[in-house]
């Protein structure tokens, strides 16, 4: 299991040069059908993705998905689109400029930074060789994702790894964990949530959101979801919500198998038919906007939750570019 702290006790004050690599899951290239294949396949051949043999997995990959998913897929990726690209991409780029920026700011020029997609470009080898050509003497990788699971944040453990072999003469690059119950994290929701409620007034419910994962993940030993759970109460107690005011549940399932519960659409039809009139939505568990909250929460969620007779629905962005968390970054990576 992860440690929860990692960062604390590092600092960039000696004289040579510090990377910092943020690293996001990926995106494709464009919202087409060839591009989503392409994505797709790299994406769901990772063991650390889809943990069922390959002899069995393979076929599946190559008959069924890779030649059914990736026009759904595409079309839904069009939604939400920018038209500097996919949100993720563009959401993550940017965060790695203003962190940049502002260590620049405070004086610390001897930093350098990148950013990486582990599936995707530019990929985390590709970052990783632009640091060490930049003479980083030692390189902190940042996952962006919250919550530690096997699927994500040990995938790109496997990703620096693997680039780590192959340049022997560097330094192991260091890799935060996890941080979600990270102070300066929470206080970033938390004011995010609060910025919203002074603009568009509060639903009656507030809905945490997280990307689900397969339960047998859970229960071979994957702390995931006890750490949603403790982001969801640190929230929570940080906004002084009580018990019923709130709750937390998972979305995104993919397949046949028994995912994390309760699942967010069906949680906020329930909801609906329950006689809840309005309700606010957050996703804690990602930092920057892409298809999983524009689409599939600010898009299909919300007709769901209409159609079962809510009235209102309102989706919280997730961080981006806020300034508290360009500095909350800067703090979980060790540099403030």
């Amino acid at each position: 299991m992860p440690k929860s702290d990692p960062a604390s006790d590092h600092r960039t004050d000696s004289g040579g040069k510090t990377g910092v690599l943020l690293v996001n899951l990926g995106t494709p290239e464009a919202p087409t059908a060839p591009a989503l294949r392409k994505y797709l396949k790299q994406f769901l051949s990772d063991r650390r993705v889809v943990e069922i043999p390959p002899i069995l997995w393979w076929p599946i990959l190559n008959g069924i998905i890779l030649n059914t998913r990736p026009a759904k897929s595409a079309a839904k990726y069009a939604k939400i689109w920018m038209a500097e690209g996919s949100p993720l991409k563009v959401h993550t780029e940017r965060q790695a400029k203003l962190l940049k920026g502002l260590i620049g700011s405070r004086g610390q020029q001897n930093v350098l930074f990148e950013w990486g997609m582990r599936y995707g470009e530019p990929s985390v080898a590709t970052a990783l060789d632009r640091l060490a050509a930049a003479d980083a003497e030692e390189i902190t990788v940042l996952p962006l994702y919250p919550q530690y699971a096997g699927s994500t944040t040990a995938s790109t453990e496997d990703a620096v790894k693997a680039w780590q072999r192959r340049h022997p003469e560097m330094p192991a690059p260091r890799l935060i964990p996890d941080y979600h119950r990270h102070p300066a994290y929470i206080a970033a929701l938390a004011a995010s949530m609060r910025d919203h409620w002074e603009r568009n007034g509060r639903g009656e419910k507030l809905v945490m959101s997280f990307h689900g994962i397969p339960q047998r993940a859970v229960d071979k030993g994957d702390p995931y979801a006890d750490q949603c759970l403790a982001t969801a109460a640190a929230l929570a107690q940080a906004l002084d919500l009580s018990q019923d005011q709130w709750l937390a549940c998972f979305q995104s399932r993919f397949g046949a198998a028994k995912w994390l519960q309760p699942y967010t659409q069906p949680t906020l039809e329930q909801l609906a038919r329950e006689g809840l009139r309005t309700v606010d939505v957050i996703c804690p568990g990602f930092p920057a906007d892409c298809l999983e909250t524009l689409e599939e929460i600010a898009m299909e969620c919300r007709q769901a939750f209409l159609a079962a007779g809510g009235k209102e629905f309102a989706y919280i962005p997730c961080l981006n570019e806020r300034p508290d968390w360009i500095a909350a970054l800067a703090e979980i990576a060790g540099l403030a």
